[in-house]
């Protein structure tokens, strides 16, 4: 590419791509130009997927895509496609499948995919490569040259390579079929129950060792049993899930994990004690969690579990919601060039803002009189709890004093860009909030975030799944009809208003017209519309977001008891049994199902009071 000039990306409206628009990298957006062209020269796809928000995005992005040397062999031997995960999570899901099922190992970003140029089938992939090969990585330079040779000089193992893989992509969806046969029992409830604890920090609390991530459907699933637990008045397993969902609660709302100033969680921490995260903020991880935390309060009455729920709503209308009223999407984990150089501190900064007794206060309480904790610096964190009301109101007034400060520095960057999915899983944490704590604040955010998105993603009876600076944009996905109607109930239970309700009735019969999986039962996550891909993706097993077949069974049981429609009930059951043989395998990562299936077993009872 010509120096000083930009690449196709600059006309995308994606901040990832447009992030990308400068590279010399002779980038294309995921089209019908870019594949075409890739059939024309016979040349092999570099597929690259990222998101704005993505520490090791930005680190790839400047070692290799802004490197001349690397962006010439990049574009002299391939059709180099550029994809936004949050935009296209069809795309990201196929190549994230595939790249596990090439290396055998777990996906991430930036996914780092090569395809063969007529069927788009990965032929070899990885995540992050540097520019030079260290840590048992191989150079990505040297790499792509190797691939370039590999492509056009094994042409028939590629083939049969692809064949066979094509062969395993193809058939998963029909491993999962409809069992009218199935008896819906609760047995898996208790397995889930179980595994979780076998996974369990005691420690610590969350599951697994470092990187940590919140898990908050695993932490909601348990919360349930514990309910379940109380009304049953059973003497098993069960009654030890509240404690575990405690434990992680607060250990992820006094350390690094939670935004100690602003309020909001982080994506994930590096460590297993929940110290330091990755420091990019995500809408949905916020979304999830506000929900919880709420839902929290209710069952243990806990003041922390109040002052986290508040905290991350009150941060999300104050950064986080448009003036057209939708939620953007995240913050970037990286402000002039460092990883969360917005969010530490040195101890003079803070001495210097400070009264001697408010530093007395915060250094004790978050850790100052210990060692620095990130790159020199002290990235906040709960050390030593207090109830003293006089140190409470010290520190209270120094979080003032800080975050005046803090507001001055650069910002993180902020994708601006609104997604349906997301907006709705923090449209019912706002709804499931107002309600926990009587917040009418909280009552108008949401219902702001549902005006914007009736007005502005749901155009001629079709629902979007995109919008930035005014264009709304590709087709909605599972997960966006999922969550809304999700969305939508919640909020009806702070605010009935029959137009909110036939909103909901639109969105489940587009969902059951547009998704359904007739032969074999289930949702695919693209509607029958949709552009074809190498596979249509149907999965029934939680990932960083609840399973859109699970959140569609739960609200289609809902709506249909309701509504008092065996239609949307039957369809919610259909469900149930396509999945069962994915639920019996692994249980505990299925945690949106099982939420249906106790709503299946026991049906919720519902009281519509009408009136002023």
């Amino acid at each position: 590419m010509p120096e000083n000039t930009k690449n196709r990306l600059a006309d995308e409206t994606s901040p990832y791509l447009l992030q990308h628009a400068d590279n010399p990298v002779d980038w294309y957006a995921w089209n019908e130009e870019a594949l075409n062209k890739a059939v024309k020269e016979d040349k092999p796809i570099l597929l690259s997927i990222g998101y704005s928000a993505c520490h090791w995005c930005h680190v790839m992005a400047h070692e290799s895509f802004e490197d001349a040397e690397t962006a010439d062999i990049m574009n002299t031997h391939f059709i180099n496609i550029k994809v936004d995960r949050e935009e296209r999570p069809d795309i990201d899901k196929i190549y994230q499948t595939a790249q596990q099922m090439l290396t055998q190992r777990t996906g991430g970003w930036p996914l780092t995919m090569f395809l063969t140029p007529k069927d788009h089938i990965p032929f070899f992939g990885g995540t992050y490569f540097p520019v030079e090969s260290k840590h048992g990585l191989p150079g990505f330079k040297g790499l792509l040259e190797r691939i370039s040779d590999f492509y056009h000089q094994e042409k028939g193992s590629i083939a049969k390579q692809n064949d066979s893989f094509l062969m395993s992509l193809q058939t998963m969806n029909e491993q999962l079929a409809s069992d009218e046969a199935v008896d819906l029992n609760p047995e898996p409830l208790e397995t889930a129950t179980q595994q979780l604890q076998q996974s369990f920090d005691s420690q610590f609390g969350g599951f697994g060792g470092a990187p940590k991530f919140p898990h908050p459907s695993n932490l909601e699933h348990l919360l349930r049993q514990h309910v379940l637990s109380q009304h049953l008045k059973t003497n098993s397993i069960q009654h030890q899930a509240i404690n575990m969902v405690n434990l992680t609660l607060n250990k992820m709302a006094l350390g690094g994990l939670y935004d100690q100033l602003g309020g909001g969680f982080y994506r994930y921490s590096v460590d297993r004690e929940w110290m330091i995260p990755h420091f990019e903020k995500m809408l949905y991880d916020n979304g999830l969690l506000l929900t919880l935390y709420s839902q929290a309060w209710q069952i243990t009455k806990d003041s922390l579990y109040q002052q986290v729920a508040t905290g991350t709503a009150d941060w999300v209308i104050n950064e986080m919601q448009s003036p057209e009223g939708g939620y953007y999407s995240s913050l970037d984990a990286d402000s002039e060039g460092e990883e969360g150089k917005f969010y530490a501190w040195t101890k003079d900064e803070i001495s210097v803002l400070l009264s001697e007794q408010e530093y007395i206060a915060f250094a004790k309480h978050y850790g100052l009189d210990q060692g620095p904790n990130f790159e020199g610096k002290w990235h906040l964190r709960v050390t030593h709890e207090t109830t003293d009301t006089e140190t409470l109101e010290l520190l209270k007034q120094g979080r003032v004093k800080l975050m005046q400060q803090r507001s001055t520095r650069i910002r993180p960057g902020c994708d601006d860009k609104i997604l349906t999915s997301w907006n709705a899983l923090m449209i019912k944490g706002m709804a499931t909030t107002a309600f926990t704590f009587n917040n009418d604040r909280y009552l108008e955010s949401a219902e702001n975030a549902l005006k914007f998105i009736h007005q502005n993603m749901y155009v001629d009876g079709k629902l979007l799944a995109t919008y930035r600076e005014g264009k709304a944009h590709l087709n909605a996905y599972l997960d966006d009809y999922a969550f809304l109607i999700d969305a939508i109930l919640a909020f009806l239970q702070c605010r009935w208003d029959p137009k909110w309700l036939d909103m909901a009735i639109q969105l489940a019969d587009q969902l059951l017209d547009s998704f359904e999986d007739k032969e074999h039962g289930g949702y695919f996550f693209t509607s029958h519309d949709h552009e074809k891909l190498i596979q249509r993706s149907k999965s029934f097993m939680d990932d960083a977001l609840p399973s859109g077949n699970g959140v569609a069974a739960s609200v289609l049981g809902k709506l249909g008891h309701l509504l008092g429609d065996p239609r949307y009930v039957q369809a919610s059951e259909l469900t149930l049994r396509a999945a069962w043989s994915s639920i019996e395998r692994y249980p505990s990562a299925h945690n949106a199902l099982l939420h249906a299936l106790e709503e299946h077993i026991s049906p919720p009872q519902n009281v519509i009071i009408l009136g002023e």
